[in-house]
């Protein structure tokens, strides 16, 4: 078996593969806690896109805030 064949077999997941991760998911964090640890997780990914977004801004803001004050009367 040559490498890309064992990679390529790691990566695609079936539906028994699915089911096998969700099932222990279940038994590890039961399942009145796997709706919460979801909406944790994709809180954190929003707010990490968000931070991403707002990241050119903050750039593109003058180093010194004191430099813009000083042009206005």
């Amino acid at each position: 078996m040559s490498y890309t064949t064992a990679s390529l077999a790691l990566i695609t997941f079936g539906i028994w593969e699915t089911l096998l991760v969700v099932g222990v998911l279940m038994l590890l964090f039961g399942a009145k806690k796997l709706p919460m640890l979801a909406r944790g997780l994709g809180t954190g990914i929003r707010n990490f896109k968000g931070e991403l977004k707002e990241s050119p801004k903050l750039q593109e803001a003058p180093a010194d805030p004191e430099a813009g004050e000083a042009d206005t009367p």
